[in-house]
């Protein structure tokens, strides 16, 4: 699966405060949507473009699906980053 790019998924502040959410520990749709002033169905649409470009992950438990962090998503971003630290 090709991965959409991280810095355009990060570019919305909902998908920042998502992730914001979700460093704090996993979480399901209703939890997290409850934090912000959209509905279930567009924090789930937030969520798959993070998915999408590979920040995080989903788990299915039972009929909910709890997200969390993907710390891989986050390392390729880091070291993209890094290069422009480097003297």
């Amino acid at each position: 699966m090709e991965h959409s790019d991280a810095f355009a998924a990060i570019a919305d502040p909902n998908r920042r405060y998502l992730l914001e959410e979700l460093r704090r520990g996993p979480k399901t749709v209703g939890e997290l949507a409850s934090g912000l002033p959209v509905s279930r169905p567009a924090v789930s649409q937030h969520l798959k473009v993070l998915l999408d470009a590979g920040l995080v992950n989903a788990q299915a438990h039972g009929t909910r699906r709890v997200y969390a962090v993907s710390e891989g998503g986050f390392l390729k971003l880091n070291i993209w980053l890094d290069q422009f630290w480097t003297a």
